[in-house]
């Protein structure tokens, strides 16, 4: 069998090869390339895909490295993603360059990408290192009730080995080093990484900085792994193997829907946090049309052609009143996708679903279709025009295939005749990541049905703005209901992310020596519990 060789490379050096522990894998496994989406050329150097003796050997590190990983101090935890952010920092502009090879996105872009990665680290940082993110909570004993009530504590603690699968369209904040591995390393999880196909020199070279940092502060090997495969092989055996307890995912629905499956056949059926499919509606609401349409026009095309329309919060369809103001939107912003330049997609297979989407959804009646000019590019790149498409809320509603998105720049807009339409409209919806309504304080008044609806759809409202661009904050939610998401209780970006990755365990009349430091009668790390149901930083005393 082959082996594997245990070095350590430098951090901005491409081999190919999966990142195994603190070893480089060997596995003589099919090999692949990353491509130039603007040119459509293989990228050196060969990928080797791992295999399933690298698979088994990364859990069973990761195995190996969750007890001593879950008991780590705070500062530990801290101290680690802040090295990371540190090292990523330090070889920006290579890890910058190879991302703009392998996705044709802007260097700006990318810029931004990573400022955002490095940020969430330092966020989760800060969030472990003030520790009440546990949600400690203790219920004192009353020995003198009738029935006598125990000493109840309880608190979050992680689940173990987590795999987490890197998405195609954000090679640094969703991938490697981005918010699922960040939050299951906060949590107190070893993480083993499947590196997305189409950027894997970017996802070595930030795998490299991960390996680095804890190599050299001394954390146990198996608290990180990073997997090569051009296909689905590995992804599947890590989902079904029987020390992985959860996965991570952004994706397709597809993608995400067969993960689901495969977690639940197991005998030990595990969560899978999938963001999978949204078209992200928006509502522009009669006054603010009027008042403001030209204004947004501007916006609205920024957002659905923004990074080529491949953000999953693109919004995807329309509703507009069908009015002079509608018709006037409408012509304004097909002026501005036929005037548009080709956009770059990120991979062969994206250029193909969408260009496939659109031409289907050329044949449905009652639909008007403007794309840019002068025709998709034929010269081997991954280049497209961008669509607006037009239609009615009766061939919207009569037709299942226009509520079902079309990742790329495209978006639909759709009049509807009065308030009832509208309603029934955002009523059949599924779940989505986002919704966005445009209006003024009357529109919001005279529409605030429509709202109470769309708070069951999605996971973020947004009002009188784009649902492009999402902050990392404490309060942001980046979920929502199936087909959205697999949880729609869930939220991969934002510090609640590591609500995803841990469990909550009690503990009855247990001695106060024995309790985690959590829930010690003196709260040593000073964090906010609830103490008989009142918040606080205080100690407790038992009653006697």
């Amino acid at each position: 069998m082959p082996t594997m060789e245990t070095t350590q490379r430098s951090a901005t050096e491409l081999t190919g090869r999966s990142i195994i522990g603190f070893s480089s894998g060997n596995s003589g496994g099919a090999t692949f390339r990353a491509f130039d989406p603007q040119t459509g050329k293989p990228c050196e150097p060969e990928f080797t895909s791992a295999s399933v003796n690298e698979v088994n050997r990364a859990v069973e590190l990761a195995v190996a490295a969750a007890p001593q990983w879950a008991s780590s101090s705070r500062e530990v935890r801290a101290e680690f993603l802040r090295a990371v952010a540190a090292g990523l920092e330090k070889i920006a502009s290579t890890v910058i360059e190879r991302a703009k090879l392998e996705t044709g996105l802007p260097e700006g872009r990318f810029k931004s990408e990573l400022a955002r990665t490095c940020g969430q680290m330092r966020l989760f940082a800060d969030v472990v290192q003030e520790g009440s993110w546990v949600s400690a909570r203790i219920d004192r004993a009353d020995p003198k009730r009738t029935l006598p009530k125990p000493d109840i504590r309880s608190m979050l603690i992680p689940l173990g080995p987590v795999a987490i699968f890197g998405a195609s369209n954000f090679p640094l904040a969703f991938s490697v080093g981005g918010g699922d591995s960040v939050s299951a390393w906060a949590a107190g999880n070893p993480v083993i990484v499947k590196a997305h196909p189409a950027h894997p020199g970017t996802g070595e070279l930030v795998g490299r900085v991960i390996s680095d940092a804890v190599r050299s502060l001394g954390l146990p090997e198996g608290l990180f792994s990073l997997l090569f495969d051009s296909g689905i092989a590995v992804g599947q055996a890590l989902v079904k193997h029987p020390d992985v307890k959860a996965v991570g995912f952004t994706g397709s629905l597809a993608g995400g829907r067969a993960l689901m499956d495969l977690a639940a056949a197991r005998p030990e059926p595990i969560p899978v946090f999938a963001e999978m499919g949204s078209i992200n509606p928006v509502f522009i609401l009669p006054r603010a049309l009027q008042e403001r349409g030209e204004h947004i026009v501007a916006g609205l095309y920024g957002s659905f052609t923004l990074g080529g329309g491949q953000f999953c919060t693109k919004p995807g369809v329309v509703f507009v009143p069908k009015t002079g103001a509608s018709e006037e939107l409408a012509r304004k912003l097909g002026e501005r996708v036929a005037e548009a330049s080709p956009f770059t997609l990120l991979t062969a297979g994206i250029r193909t679903a969408f260009v496939h989407g659109r031409d289907e959804r050329k044949s449905t009646g009652n639909l008007r279709i403007t794309v840019g000019k002068n025709g998709d590019p034929d010269d081997g790149s991954y280049r497209v025009n961008p669509v607006v498409m037009e239609t009615n809320a009766e061939t919207f509603l009569a037709n299942v295939e226009l509520s079902e998105e079309l990742f790329g720049p495209a978006t639909l807009l759709v009049s509807h005749s009065n308030k009832a339409q509208v309603l029934e409209a955002a009523s059949k919806l599924k779940g989505h990541l986002t919704a966005t309504v445009h209006g003024t304080e009357e529109d919001f008044s005279e529409f605030a049905d429509l709202i109470s609806v769309l708070q069951t759809k999605v996971g973020r409202l947004v009002f009188n703005g784009y649902p492009t661009g999402v902050e990392v904050s404490h309060a942001m939610v980046h979920g929502g209901p199936y087909p959205a998401t697999s949880d729609g209780r869930s939220t991969s970006v934002g510090t609640q992310a590591i609500l995803r990755f841990c469990r909550p365990v009690c503990f009855q009349d247990c001695p106060n020596e024995f309790l985690p430091a959590e829930l010690k009668d003196e709260n040593p790390f000073r964090i906010w519990r609830m103490i008989d149901g009142e918040m606080t930083r205080d100690a407790v005393a038992r009653p006697a």
